[in-house]
C-alpha cells in the first residue's frame, strides 16, 4: 500500500482495495447473436423473462445456470427447450430432477445452435439446430434465446498482479475474501467459477 487504481478520467489511492468486477456471459459466437442480443436473445432469464409470456423459448447449455434458468422461465413461457451438446447434462441432479418433472420443460439432446434467425426481421423466429452426432440441419420456430453456457471472470486487467486460477477466476486464501497480495480483498462472480 497505498494501492493505486487509474481509470481513463483519474488515479486514486487507497490503503486496502476490493475486486468485486464480476463475469460476462459466455456467447456462442454468432453474428446473429450479437445482432439480436435484446431482440429476443438474452443471457439473464430473471432479467428478460418477462417479455415471453406465452412464448416458445430455448436455453442453450447444460449446466446448473442453463437449468436454473428453463426452470425460472417456465414461470411466463408456454414451453421451454434446453438445447445441449451433450447427451446428458452436467447440472446437479436435483436441478435435474425438477427439470424432468417440469411439463413445460423439453430437452433437445446431442445439439447445437448454428444461427438464430432472423437478424433481416430485427427479431428472433427461430433457429438454426445441427444434431452433433448426424451432423443434420434443422430449423425451429423459436421466439427467445437464452445463452446460458458459463461466465468468463472480468480478471484481464488484474493478470500479472493477481494469482489466477486456470480459468482466469481471482484466488482467495482459504475461506477468507484475502487475495494474493495482502490488502487486496475479491468478492463475487470473479471467485466464484460454479
Amino acid at each position: 500500500p497505498p494501492f493505486t487504481v487509474m481509470s481513463e478520467d483519474e488515479i486514486l489511492q487507497c490503503q486496502a482495495l476490493i475486486v468485486a468486477t464480476g463475469a460476462t456471459a459466455r456467447r456462442l459466437g454468432l453474428e446473429s447473436e450479437r445482432r439480436l442480443m435484446g431482440r429476443g436473445v438474452s443471457a439473464c432469464a430473471t432479467c428478460d423473462g418477462f417479455f415471453f409470456r406465452r412464448k416458445k423459448v430455448i436455453v442453450i447449455g447444460g449446466g446448473d445456470t442453463a437449468v436454473e434458468e428453463a426452470i425460472f422461465l417456465t414461470k411466463y413461457a408456454e414451453h421451454v427447450y434446453i438445447v445441449h451438446r451433450r447427451k446428458e447434462l452436467r447440472a446437479s441432479r436435483i436441478l435435474q430432477a425438477r427439470a424432468d418433472s417440469n411439463s413445460k420443460i423439453s430437452l433437445i439432446w446431442s445439439t447445437v445452435v448454428e444461427d438464430i434467425l432472423d437478424v433481416n426481421a430485427g427479431k428472433v423466429t427461430g433457429v438454426k439446430l445441427r444434431n452433433v452426432e448426424t451432423n443434420e440441419l434443422s430449423e425451429m420456430p423459436i421466439d427467445g434465446v437464452f445463452v446460458a453456457i458459463g461466465h468468463e471472470p472480468n480478471t484481464d486487467f488484474v493478470k500479472g498482479q493477481l494469482e489466477l486460477d486456470a480459468k482466469r477466476f481471482i484466488v482467495c486464501l482459504g475461506d477468507s475474501s484475502q487475495t494474493s497480495v495482502e490488502g487486496v480483498f475479491a468478492a463475487g462472480d470473479v471467485i466464484d467459477p460454479v
